[in-house]
Protein backbone atom coordinates (compact mmCIF):
# COMPACT_ATOMS: atom_id res chain seq x y z
CA UNK A 1 0.00 0.00 0.00
CA UNK A 2 2.30 2.90 -1.31
CA UNK A 3 -0.32 5.55 -1.00
CA UNK A 4 -0.30 8.08 1.80
CA UNK A 5 -3.49 10.23 2.72
CA UNK A 6 -1.66 13.88 3.60
CA UNK A 7 -3.37 15.34 0.49
CA UNK A 8 -6.82 13.73 1.22
CA UNK A 9 -8.38 17.02 3.18
CA UNK A 10 -7.28 19.51 0.77
CA UNK A 11 -10.40 21.80 -0.15
CA UNK A 12 -12.56 19.76 2.29
CA UNK A 13 -14.53 21.98 4.46
CA UNK A 14 -17.40 20.40 5.09
CA UNK A 15 -17.47 16.36 6.87
CA UNK A 16 -19.88 14.57 7.64
CA UNK A 17 -19.79 11.08 9.71
CA UNK A 18 -22.70 8.54 9.24
CA UNK A 19 -22.42 6.91 12.82
CA UNK A 20 -20.74 9.80 14.71
CA UNK A 21 -20.75 8.21 17.98
CA UNK A 22 -18.91 5.74 17.94
CA UNK A 23 -16.01 5.16 19.85
CA UNK A 24 -13.61 5.09 16.76
CA UNK A 25 -15.63 7.94 15.07
CA UNK A 26 -16.25 10.50 17.84
CA UNK A 27 -12.44 11.58 18.07
CA UNK A 28 -12.06 12.04 14.38
CA UNK A 29 -14.68 14.42 14.45
CA UNK A 30 -13.43 16.27 17.60
CA UNK A 31 -10.29 16.54 16.07
CA UNK A 32 -11.18 18.07 12.74
CA UNK A 33 -13.58 19.96 14.28
CA UNK A 34 -10.78 21.75 16.50
CA UNK A 35 -8.57 21.92 13.26
CA UNK A 36 -11.72 24.27 11.92
CA UNK A 37 -13.46 21.74 9.41
CA UNK A 38 -17.32 21.98 9.69
CA UNK A 39 -18.90 18.58 11.12
CA UNK A 40 -22.35 16.96 11.01
CA UNK A 41 -23.11 13.77 11.87
CA UNK A 42 -26.14 11.44 11.92
CA UNK A 43 -26.69 7.98 14.37
CA UNK A 44 -29.35 6.03 15.35
CA UNK A 45 -28.75 5.51 19.59
CA UNK A 46 -29.08 8.40 21.97
CA UNK A 47 -25.32 7.68 23.90
CA UNK A 48 -22.86 10.18 26.00
CA UNK A 49 -20.52 9.94 23.05
CA UNK A 50 -23.31 12.07 21.29
CA UNK A 51 -23.63 14.57 24.21
CA UNK A 52 -20.19 15.24 23.81
CA UNK A 53 -20.20 15.79 20.32
CA UNK A 54 -23.19 18.20 20.23
CA UNK A 55 -21.50 20.14 23.46
CA UNK A 56 -19.01 21.42 21.00
CA UNK A 57 -22.04 22.51 18.60
CA UNK A 58 -21.70 19.92 15.89
CA UNK A 59 -25.25 18.94 14.96
CA UNK A 60 -26.34 15.25 15.20
CA UNK A 61 -29.31 14.39 13.24
CA UNK A 62 -31.06 11.13 14.73
CA UNK A 63 -31.46 8.91 11.75
CA UNK A 64 -30.25 8.20 8.75
CA UNK A 65 -31.70 9.88 6.12
CA UNK A 66 -30.04 11.21 2.34
CA UNK A 67 -30.57 14.77 2.74
CA UNK A 68 -28.18 14.52 5.74
CA UNK A 69 -25.13 14.48 3.34
CA UNK A 70 -25.86 17.19 1.14
CA UNK A 71 -23.25 20.30 1.49
CA UNK A 72 -20.71 17.79 2.55
CA UNK A 73 -17.46 17.55 0.60
CA UNK A 74 -16.58 14.35 1.96
CA UNK A 75 -18.41 11.49 4.14
CA UNK A 76 -16.43 9.45 6.98
CA UNK A 77 -18.53 6.21 7.90
CA UNK A 78 -17.45 3.19 10.30
CA UNK A 79 -17.56 -0.73 9.21
CA UNK A 80 -20.67 -1.47 10.51
CA UNK A 81 -22.84 1.00 8.03
CA UNK A 82 -23.88 -1.42 5.44
CA UNK A 83 -22.74 0.05 1.85
CA UNK A 84 -26.74 0.63 1.13
CA UNK A 85 -26.96 2.73 3.77
CA UNK A 86 -29.13 5.71 2.46
CA UNK A 87 -26.65 8.69 3.59
CA UNK A 88 -23.99 6.07 1.70
CA UNK A 89 -26.30 5.58 -1.29
CA UNK A 90 -26.98 9.54 -1.25
CA UNK A 91 -23.44 10.56 -1.34
CA UNK A 92 -22.57 8.23 -4.44
CA UNK A 93 -25.72 9.75 -6.34
CA UNK A 94 -24.19 13.07 -5.63
CA UNK A 95 -20.15 12.53 -6.16
CA UNK A 96 -19.63 13.05 -2.52
CA UNK A 97 -16.43 10.86 -2.07
CA UNK A 98 -17.39 8.34 0.52
CA UNK A 99 -13.81 7.00 2.94
CA UNK A 100 -13.78 4.31 5.48
CA UNK A 101 -13.05 5.60 9.07
CA UNK A 102 -9.35 3.76 8.93
CA UNK A 103 -8.92 6.01 5.76
CA UNK A 104 -9.84 8.99 7.79
CA UNK A 105 -8.13 8.09 10.75
CA UNK A 106 -4.78 7.85 7.98
CA UNK A 107 -5.31 11.49 6.74
CA UNK A 108 -5.61 12.71 10.48
CA UNK A 109 -2.66 11.10 11.54
CA UNK A 110 -0.72 12.24 8.76
CA UNK A 111 -1.21 15.83 10.10
CA UNK A 112 0.90 15.28 12.81
CA UNK A 113 4.76 15.45 12.80
CA UNK A 114 5.52 13.21 15.92
CA UNK A 115 2.64 10.43 15.44
CA UNK A 116 2.85 7.40 17.58
CA UNK A 117 0.76 4.28 16.61
CA UNK A 118 0.52 1.29 19.31
CA UNK A 119 0.17 -1.87 18.19
CA UNK A 120 0.23 -5.78 18.74
CA UNK A 121 -2.30 -8.69 19.32
CA UNK A 122 -2.69 -7.64 22.96
CA UNK A 123 -2.53 -4.81 25.30
CA UNK A 124 -2.91 -1.93 22.82
CA UNK A 125 -5.81 0.53 24.36
CA UNK A 126 -4.20 -0.05 27.81
CA UNK A 127 -0.33 0.90 26.45
CA UNK A 128 -2.07 3.77 24.58
CA UNK A 129 -4.00 4.68 27.56
CA UNK A 130 -0.84 5.15 29.28
CA UNK A 131 1.41 6.72 26.91
CA UNK A 132 -1.42 9.24 26.74
CA UNK A 133 -1.71 9.47 30.79
CA UNK A 134 2.46 10.01 30.45
CA UNK A 135 2.40 12.82 27.70
CA UNK A 136 -0.36 15.09 29.22
CA UNK A 137 0.94 14.78 32.78
CA UNK A 138 4.91 15.51 31.73
CA UNK A 139 3.12 18.89 29.69
CA UNK A 140 3.61 17.71 26.08
CA UNK A 141 -0.30 18.35 25.50
CA UNK A 142 -0.94 15.25 23.06
CA UNK A 143 -3.73 14.36 20.94
CA UNK A 144 -5.20 11.29 21.48
CA UNK A 145 -7.52 8.30 19.91
CA UNK A 146 -7.96 5.60 22.37
CA UNK A 147 -10.07 2.43 21.96
CA UNK A 148 -11.93 2.71 25.63
CA UNK A 149 -12.97 5.19 27.80
CA UNK A 150 -9.42 6.57 29.86
CA UNK A 151 -11.06 8.03 32.60
CA UNK A 152 -7.80 10.39 33.08
CA UNK A 153 -9.31 12.52 30.23
CA UNK A 154 -12.63 11.61 30.64
CA UNK A 155 -13.53 9.80 27.33
CA UNK A 156 -11.35 7.99 24.78
CA UNK A 157 -9.72 11.23 23.05
CA UNK A 158 -8.34 14.20 24.07
CA UNK A 159 -7.20 17.29 21.48
CA UNK A 160 -4.35 18.68 22.61
CA UNK A 161 -1.92 21.69 20.58
CA UNK A 162 1.33 20.14 20.28
CA UNK A 163 2.39 18.18 17.43
CA UNK A 164 2.25 14.88 19.24
CA UNK A 165 -0.79 12.36 18.39
CA UNK A 166 -0.91 8.83 20.55
CA UNK A 167 -3.37 6.13 18.47
CA UNK A 168 -4.74 2.62 18.40
CA UNK A 169 -3.39 0.71 15.52
CA UNK A 170 -5.43 -2.23 15.05
CA UNK A 171 -4.31 -5.17 12.71
CA UNK A 172 -7.66 -6.34 11.93
CA UNK A 173 -8.85 -6.30 8.70
CA UNK A 174 -5.13 -4.35 8.06
CA UNK A 175 -7.17 -1.57 8.97
CA UNK A 176 -3.36 0.40 10.95
CA UNK A 177 -1.84 -0.63 6.91
CA UNK A 178 -3.69 2.92 6.40
CA UNK A 179 -1.48 4.70 8.62
CA UNK A 180 2.08 5.82 8.23
CA UNK A 181 3.42 7.46 11.97
CA UNK A 182 6.53 8.57 13.12
CA UNK A 183 6.87 6.27 15.57
CA UNK A 184 5.71 3.11 16.02
CA UNK A 185 5.34 0.46 19.06
CA UNK A 186 4.58 -3.41 18.80
CA UNK A 187 4.06 -4.80 21.91
CA UNK A 188 3.11 -8.47 20.99
CA UNK A 189 2.66 -10.38 17.33
CA UNK A 190 0.09 -13.43 18.18
CA UNK A 191 -2.49 -15.85 16.77
CA UNK A 192 -5.59 -13.84 16.35
CA UNK A 193 -8.30 -12.96 14.28
CA UNK A 194 -7.42 -15.95 11.89
CA UNK A 195 -11.19 -15.48 10.57
CA UNK A 196 -9.28 -13.01 8.17
CA UNK A 197 -5.79 -13.61 8.23
CA UNK A 198 -6.02 -17.07 8.32
CA UNK A 199 -2.23 -18.35 9.28
CA UNK A 200 0.35 -16.55 11.62
CA UNK A 201 2.43 -15.99 8.95
CA UNK A 202 -0.07 -13.48 7.13
CA UNK A 203 -0.28 -11.59 10.99
CA UNK A 204 3.42 -11.44 10.66
CA UNK A 205 3.13 -10.14 7.06
CA UNK A 206 1.16 -7.22 8.30
CA UNK A 207 3.03 -6.13 11.40
CA UNK A 208 6.56 -6.20 9.07
CA UNK A 209 4.55 -3.61 6.50
CA UNK A 210 3.51 -1.30 9.42
CA UNK A 211 6.62 -1.34 10.45
CA UNK A 212 8.02 -0.32 6.83
CA UNK A 213 5.27 2.29 7.00
CA UNK A 214 7.21 3.67 10.20
CA UNK A 215 9.05 6.75 9.35
CA UNK A 216 11.56 6.81 12.26
CA UNK A 217 11.49 4.95 15.45
CA UNK A 218 10.19 1.04 16.42
CA UNK A 219 9.90 0.38 20.10
CA UNK A 220 9.76 -2.95 20.47
CA UNK A 221 9.13 -6.09 22.49
CA UNK A 222 12.38 -7.72 22.57
CA UNK A 223 11.59 -10.52 24.74
CA UNK A 224 9.09 -11.72 21.52
CA UNK A 225 10.52 -13.76 18.62
CA UNK A 226 8.02 -12.70 16.42
CA UNK A 227 7.97 -9.11 17.18
CA UNK A 228 11.46 -8.99 16.51
CA UNK A 229 11.06 -11.07 13.42
CA UNK A 230 8.66 -8.51 11.90
CA UNK A 231 11.41 -5.77 12.44
CA UNK A 232 14.50 -7.89 10.94
CA UNK A 233 16.37 -5.50 8.59
CA UNK A 234 14.86 -2.13 9.83
CA UNK A 235 17.51 -0.30 10.56
CA UNK A 236 19.15 -0.92 7.07
CA UNK A 237 16.60 0.88 5.99
CA UNK A 238 16.74 4.15 8.52
CA UNK A 239 15.04 3.16 10.97
CA UNK A 240 15.99 3.48 14.85
CA UNK A 241 14.56 0.39 17.06
CA UNK A 242 14.34 0.71 20.46
CA UNK A 243 13.71 -2.78 22.61
CA UNK A 244 11.89 -3.20 25.81
CA UNK A 245 11.17 -6.19 28.07
CA UNK A 246 12.38 -8.30 31.06
CA UNK A 247 15.33 -9.80 29.34
CA UNK A 248 18.77 -8.91 30.02
CA UNK A 249 19.77 -7.56 26.23
CA UNK A 250 16.70 -4.83 26.34
CA UNK A 251 17.40 -1.53 25.61
CA UNK A 252 14.59 -0.21 28.60
CA UNK A 253 14.07 -3.08 30.87
CA UNK A 254 11.99 -3.41 34.17
CA UNK A 255 12.81 -5.04 37.27
CA UNK A 256 10.09 -6.28 39.30
CA UNK A 257 10.76 -5.04 43.21
CA UNK A 258 7.45 -5.97 44.49
CA UNK A 259 5.09 -8.30 42.92
CA UNK A 260 1.44 -8.31 44.38
CA UNK A 261 -0.93 -6.19 43.85
CA UNK A 262 0.10 -3.43 43.16
CA UNK A 263 3.82 -4.43 40.77
CA UNK A 264 6.82 -1.96 41.31
CA UNK A 265 9.66 -1.78 39.04
CA UNK A 266 12.74 -0.06 38.52
CA UNK A 267 13.63 0.86 34.63
CA UNK A 268 16.81 -0.09 33.76
CA UNK A 269 17.92 1.71 30.61
CA UNK A 270 21.04 -0.01 28.84
CA UNK A 271 22.19 -1.28 32.59
CA UNK A 272 21.35 1.98 34.44
CA UNK A 273 18.35 2.45 36.88
CA UNK A 274 16.76 5.65 35.35
CA UNK A 275 13.43 5.72 37.49
CA UNK A 276 10.84 3.11 39.85
CA UNK A 277 7.30 2.87 39.13
CA UNK A 278 4.55 1.46 41.41
CA UNK A 279 1.66 0.50 39.26
CA UNK A 280 -2.13 0.59 40.47
CA UNK A 281 -2.81 -2.08 37.97
CA UNK A 282 -1.81 -5.36 38.99
CA UNK A 283 0.03 -8.32 36.01
CA UNK A 284 2.91 -9.11 34.82
CA UNK A 285 1.26 -7.87 31.30
CA UNK A 286 0.95 -4.69 32.93
CA UNK A 287 4.48 -4.09 33.88
CA UNK A 288 5.01 -4.99 30.33
CA UNK A 289 2.74 -2.29 28.94
CA UNK A 290 3.81 0.41 31.22
CA UNK A 291 7.59 -0.29 30.68
CA UNK A 292 6.39 -0.21 26.82
CA UNK A 293 4.87 3.21 27.23
CA UNK A 294 7.89 4.31 29.66
CA UNK A 295 10.54 3.40 26.67
CA UNK A 296 8.29 5.35 23.49
CA UNK A 297 7.93 8.15 25.77
CA UNK A 298 11.57 8.67 27.16
CA UNK A 299 13.07 7.76 23.65
CA UNK A 300 10.64 11.25 22.24
CA UNK A 301 12.08 13.07 25.25
CA UNK A 302 9.80 12.59 28.33
CA UNK A 303 11.81 12.98 31.58
CA UNK A 304 11.99 9.58 33.33
CA UNK A 305 10.72 10.55 36.70
CA UNK A 306 8.03 12.59 35.70
CA UNK A 307 7.28 9.14 33.14
CA UNK A 308 7.25 7.23 36.85
CA UNK A 309 4.94 9.86 38.32
CA UNK A 310 2.21 9.35 35.37
CA UNK A 311 2.22 5.71 35.73
CA UNK A 312 2.08 5.18 39.76
CA UNK A 313 -1.31 7.78 38.85
CA UNK A 314 -2.81 5.40 36.47
CA UNK A 315 -5.64 3.88 37.65
CA UNK A 316 -6.44 1.71 34.58
CA UNK A 317 -8.99 1.81 31.13
CA UNK A 318 -12.32 1.10 30.80
CA UNK A 319 -13.38 -2.86 31.25
CA UNK A 320 -9.58 -3.34 31.77
CA UNK A 321 -9.40 -5.51 34.99
CA UNK A 322 -12.37 -2.91 36.05
CA UNK A 323 -13.46 -2.98 39.47
CA UNK A 324 -16.77 -2.07 39.84
CA UNK A 325 -17.21 -2.23 43.44
CA UNK A 326 -17.43 -4.90 46.71
CA UNK A 327 -20.93 -5.58 47.24
CA UNK A 328 -21.34 -7.89 50.59
CA UNK A 329 -17.33 -7.81 50.39
CA UNK A 330 -17.34 -9.93 47.24
CA UNK A 331 -15.49 -7.57 44.55
CA UNK A 332 -16.62 -7.54 41.01
CA UNK A 333 -14.77 -6.86 38.33
CA UNK A 334 -14.91 -6.76 34.31
CA UNK A 335 -12.42 -7.13 31.61
CA UNK A 336 -12.48 -7.13 28.12
CA UNK A 337 -10.02 -10.39 27.37
CA UNK A 338 -11.18 -12.17 24.53
CA UNK A 339 -7.80 -14.33 23.59
CA UNK A 340 -6.66 -17.16 25.59
CA UNK A 341 -3.02 -15.54 25.91
CA UNK A 342 -5.27 -11.89 27.36
CA UNK A 343 -7.66 -14.49 29.28
CA UNK A 344 -4.37 -16.24 31.02
CA UNK A 345 -2.57 -12.95 31.78
CA UNK A 346 -5.76 -11.39 33.43
CA UNK A 347 -6.92 -14.81 35.47
CA UNK A 348 -3.25 -15.74 36.50
CA UNK A 349 -3.32 -11.95 38.14
CA UNK A 350 -6.83 -12.94 39.69
CA UNK A 351 -5.27 -15.81 41.37
CA UNK A 352 -2.77 -14.06 42.87
CA UNK A 353 -4.38 -11.43 44.29
CA UNK A 354 -5.01 -13.14 47.93
CA UNK A 355 -9.13 -13.79 46.86
CA UNK A 356 -10.86 -16.93 49.11
CA UNK A 357 -12.61 -18.13 45.67
CA UNK A 358 -12.10 -16.31 42.01
CA UNK A 359 -15.43 -16.88 39.87
CA UNK A 360 -14.75 -16.03 36.20
CA UNK A 361 -18.40 -15.47 33.85
CA UNK A 362 -16.92 -16.08 30.44
CA UNK A 363 -18.40 -15.14 27.13
CA UNK A 364 -16.86 -16.43 24.37
CA UNK A 365 -16.29 -14.06 21.05
CA UNK A 366 -16.93 -15.31 17.50
CA UNK A 367 -17.33 -19.27 16.90
CA UNK A 368 -13.86 -19.33 14.45
CA UNK A 369 -12.08 -17.82 17.89
CA UNK A 370 -13.69 -20.25 19.75
CA UNK A 371 -13.36 -23.06 17.56
CA UNK A 372 -10.06 -22.57 16.77
CA UNK A 373 -8.65 -21.81 20.09
CA UNK A 374 -11.27 -24.73 22.06
CA UNK A 375 -8.45 -26.32 23.92
CA UNK A 376 -6.23 -23.08 24.15
CA UNK A 377 -9.87 -21.62 26.19
CA UNK A 378 -10.67 -24.93 27.91
CA UNK A 379 -6.74 -24.35 29.34
CA UNK A 380 -6.82 -20.89 30.59
CA UNK A 381 -10.25 -20.99 32.06
CA UNK A 382 -9.78 -23.83 34.30
CA UNK A 383 -7.51 -21.40 36.13
CA UNK A 384 -9.95 -20.28 37.84
CA UNK A 385 -11.50 -22.04 41.01
CA UNK A 386 -14.97 -21.90 39.26
CA UNK A 387 -15.82 -20.95 35.43
CA UNK A 388 -19.59 -20.14 33.91
CA UNK A 389 -20.18 -19.33 30.66
CA UNK A 390 -22.51 -17.86 28.65
CA UNK A 391 -23.63 -18.44 24.63
CA UNK A 392 -20.98 -17.93 22.56
CA UNK A 393 -21.32 -14.30 20.88
CA UNK A 394 -21.91 -14.54 16.80
CA UNK A 395 -20.41 -10.68 16.03
CA UNK A 396 -20.20 -11.12 12.48
CA UNK A 397 -20.39 -14.84 11.64
CA UNK A 398 -22.81 -17.64 11.56
CA UNK A 399 -22.10 -20.73 13.22
CA UNK A 400 -20.74 -23.04 9.93
CA UNK A 401 -18.30 -24.29 12.98
CA UNK A 402 -21.05 -26.18 14.89
CA UNK A 403 -18.99 -24.90 18.23
CA UNK A 404 -21.56 -24.08 21.13
CA UNK A 405 -20.74 -23.02 24.47
CA UNK A 406 -21.42 -26.49 25.50
CA UNK A 407 -18.55 -27.89 23.66
CA UNK A 408 -16.49 -25.85 25.51
CA UNK A 409 -17.97 -26.15 29.13
CA UNK A 410 -17.39 -30.00 28.67
CA UNK A 411 -13.40 -29.65 28.40
CA UNK A 412 -13.71 -27.47 32.10
CA UNK A 413 -14.04 -29.43 35.61
CA UNK A 414 -17.17 -28.37 36.77
CA UNK A 415 -18.16 -25.66 34.75
CA UNK A 416 -21.54 -24.43 33.86
CA UNK A 417 -23.22 -22.81 31.11
CA UNK A 418 -26.47 -20.08 30.81
CA UNK A 419 -28.48 -18.78 28.04
CA UNK A 420 -29.18 -15.86 29.84
CA UNK A 421 -27.51 -13.19 31.71
CA UNK A 422 -30.41 -12.92 34.38
CA UNK A 423 -29.82 -17.21 35.06
CA UNK A 424 -25.80 -16.22 35.19
CA UNK A 425 -26.57 -13.32 37.98
CA UNK A 426 -28.79 -15.61 39.70
CA UNK A 427 -26.16 -18.49 40.25
CA UNK A 428 -23.32 -16.80 40.88
CA UNK A 429 -24.69 -14.57 43.34
CA UNK A 430 -25.88 -17.45 45.45
CA UNK A 431 -22.58 -19.26 45.15
CA UNK A 432 -19.70 -16.48 45.79
CA UNK A 433 -19.14 -15.07 49.04
CA UNK A 434 -17.30 -12.86 51.50
CA UNK A 435 -13.58 -11.94 49.93
CA UNK A 436 -14.75 -13.71 46.26
CA UNK A 437 -14.19 -12.40 43.03
CA UNK A 438 -16.63 -12.43 40.47
CA UNK A 439 -14.67 -11.47 37.12
CA UNK A 440 -16.86 -11.01 34.16
CA UNK A 441 -14.68 -11.30 31.02
CA UNK A 442 -14.88 -10.65 26.95
CA UNK A 443 -15.08 -8.47 24.24
CA UNK A 444 -18.70 -8.46 23.80
CA UNK A 445 -21.27 -7.17 26.05
CA UNK A 446 -20.93 -9.26 29.30
CA UNK A 447 -19.90 -5.94 31.20
CA UNK A 448 -24.14 -6.20 31.12
CA UNK A 449 -23.94 -9.11 33.22
CA UNK A 450 -21.20 -7.46 35.47
CA UNK A 451 -23.84 -4.66 36.02
CA UNK A 452 -26.25 -7.01 36.87
CA UNK A 453 -24.25 -8.75 39.52
CA UNK A 454 -23.24 -5.91 41.36
CA UNK A 455 -27.25 -4.78 41.05
CA UNK A 456 -28.14 -7.89 42.49
CA UNK A 457 -26.01 -7.79 45.12
CA UNK A 458 -26.25 -4.20 46.46
CA UNK A 459 -29.95 -4.52 46.71
CA UNK A 460 -30.30 -8.40 48.49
Amino acid sequence: MAMNYEHLLDNVKRIHFVGIGGSGMCPLAEILHNEGFEITGSDVAESDTLERIRSYGIPVTMGHFPENVLGSDLVVYTAAVKLDNPELVSAKEHNIPAIERCIMLGAVVEKFKNSVAVCGTHGKTTTTSMLTQIFTMSDFDPTAIIGAKLPFIGGNSRVGKSDIIVCEACEYVDTFLHMWPAVTVILNVDEDHLDYFGTLDRIKQSFTQFADQTSEILVVNGDDANTMECVRGMEEKGKKIVTFGFGENNEFRADITEFNVCESFDIIHNGKKICSVTLGVPGKFNVMNALAAASAAITMGVDPEKAAKALDSFNGAHRRFEILGKPQGITVADDFAHHPTELRATLTTAMSMGYKNVWVVFQPHTYSRTFTFLNEFAEVLSIADHCILSEILPVRETNTFNIYAKDLADKIDGCVWFKTFEEITDYVTEKAGPDDLIITIGGGNVYMCANMIMKKLSES
